[in-house]
């Protein structure tokens, strides 16, 4: 099967980085499919998320196409416990880098995507990556994604376009193109973000525990982004 120009698939996970990606995908392509993976995360309420979303997008996106969820938990888990998938403390761990980084975790996710888009002819394959404001995952960073890029154009004889709308913004950037998007309130309530799955404690900028790095950046973000928002908002003295 041939790819389309103007098709894309989205790697969303339910979280705020994926769904402002998704936003951003259906504003421009004719036809745009998800897909998310089990890969025994400690924060796995995401999923439920997801279908939330979703849920919520699909009346007003007719070209929001099929979902598709795929389950690896079965090999990540058999290469070991990172704090990302058992109950393990987070904190900075070996190389300088965090006991959340899962080794391998995006370079799968985008083999399988790769797999996934070649069968469904789609051409374009979105992630919510970012350089900017991220925890320090080398599968972040824009490098990675290039040379992932050329590995499945190669590999699978295709010509994939990896794209990463946020891999140039900060978090506070992030919100500002959510807000911009119009999808402010489904951010704020229906994405997740806590690794540590937390979805009782209730904050101005969503869900979470607020204390793991993933509700921390993401507090910042939205912090930094409000001061923003009012500071340009206030009229110009005389």
């Amino acid at each position: 099967m041939d790819t389309h120009p103007d098709h894309a698939l989205v790697l969303f996970s339910g979280g705020q980085d994926s769904t402002t990606c998704l936003a951003w995908a259906l504003q421009r392509y004719a036809h745009v499919e998800t897909v998310g993976f089990f890969y025994g995360q400690r924060h796995h309420i995401e999923l439920e998320c997801r279908s939330r979303i979703l849920a919520t997008l699909a009346p007003h996106h007719p070209n929001l196409g099929p979902d598709h969820v795929i389950d690896i938990a079965a090999g990540i888990q058999s290469l070991g416990e990172t704090a990302m998938t058992a109950e393990i403390a987070i904190e900075t761990g070996r190389d300088g880098l965090p006991t959340t980084f899962v080794p391998g975790r995006n370079l799968l996710f985008f083999t399988y995507a790769g797999a996934l888009a070649w069968r469904r002819g789609l051409r374009r394959i979105i992630g919510g990556m970012c350089e900017t404001d991220y925890s320090g995952y080398p599968d972040c960073r824009d490098d990675t994604i290039k040379a992932l890029q050329v590995a499945l154009n190669l590999g699978l004889q295709r010509r994939f376009v990896l794209e990463t709308p946020l891999m140039w913004l900060d978090k506070a950037a992030t919100w500002a193109l959510a807000d911009a998007q119009g999808i402010l309130p489904l951010i704020i309530e229906e994405t997740h973000s806590c690794y540590r799955g937390d979805r009782t404690h209730r904050h101005a900028w969503g869900a979470g525990c607020g204390d793991c790095p993933a509700c921390q950046l993401r507090a910042d973000g939205y912090h930094r982004w409000q001061q923003a928002k009012f500071a340009n908002a206030k009229p110009a003295e005389a």
